[in-house]
């Protein structure tokens, strides 16, 4: 007789990047049941197979709750290398409700010969170092930290985001509107078009937006790097969607 399938595994994805996109794509089939979880920040995102769902939990305390209430036998936290704050939840609400958590972050950048890089750990350091490095100033670190740079007044910026953002800017201030990826020749065009002579990134790692890193590198231009924040102690983690799928596999509730 055929063996009795295994109980279906739920997994609640924390989501909104490449590899939590793909992952949901890879669990579509049995035994597992994929959620993925959108904090909302960006407008008409684009979904990933299986269920959805959109905005916050209320902290720690609510995701626990959630996970208990729909049943989740595994959380992975996908979200932005940079999600701190979520991260920090999702630790909080895996050890509450006693189920496996993964963070699945995709490598760092590294600098290779050539590149003049200018390694900081905030916002505001990234701020500080632009008077010194450049006047005009490729912005890629998205648009919810833009206020930490809104003193500057003599730099003329360039903001690229998904979303348009809002006050408070520096005052010499263009953005331009657009989703990655972006290709070598796309950057190196904007470089030139824009007269850029330092561009600021957050070290997001993966290869959407690795482009500017080499246009910069060949233009001769300098690059603040925003280096990302640690993963909560304790919580294992994973390079890949492969990486992932295997410690589904491996780490029953």
């Amino acid at each position: 007789m055929p063996a009795e399938p295994g109980p279906v595994r739920h997994v609640l994805v924390l989501g909104g990047t490449t590899e939590a996109r793909r992952l949901a794509e890879a669990l579509e089939a049995a035994p597992y049941r994929v959620t993925t979880s959108l904090a909302g920040r960006v407008g008409a995102p684009v979904l990933p197979p299986g269920e959805t769902r959109i905005g916050g939990f209320g902290g720690p305390d609510g995701l626990a709750a959630w996970i208990r209430a729909h049943g989740v036998s595994h959380l992975v936290d996908a979200t932005h290398p940079f999600a701190e704050r979520m991260s920090f939840n999702a630790a909080r609400a895996a050890a509450l409700s006693g189920i496996p958590l993964l963070a699945l972050r995709r490598p760092g950048w590294a600098a290779g010969p050539g590149d003049d890089w200018h390694f900081t750990d905030s916002l505001a350091g990234a701020a500080a170092l632009l008077p010194g490095l450049g006047e005009r100033v490729f912005l890629t670190t998205g648009r919810m930290g833009l206020h930490h740079f809104a003193h500057l007044t003599e730099p003329w910026f360039l903001v690229r985001s998904v979303d348009a953002p809002g006050p408070p800017a520096p005052p010499r201030l263009e953005v331009l509107l657009a989703r990655g990826p972006f290709t070598l020749d796309d950057e190196r065009q904007l470089l030139a078009r824009h007269r850029i002579d330092v561009l600021v990134t957050k070290d997001s790692g993966g290869c959407a937006t690795a482009p500017k890193l080499t246009a910069a590198r060949e233009a001769g231009i300098p690059v603040v790097v925003v280096r990302r924040p640690p993963v909560p102690a304790g919580v294992a983690e994973a390079a890949s969607v492969e990486a992932a799928r295997h410690w589904l596999a491996t780490h029953p509730t």
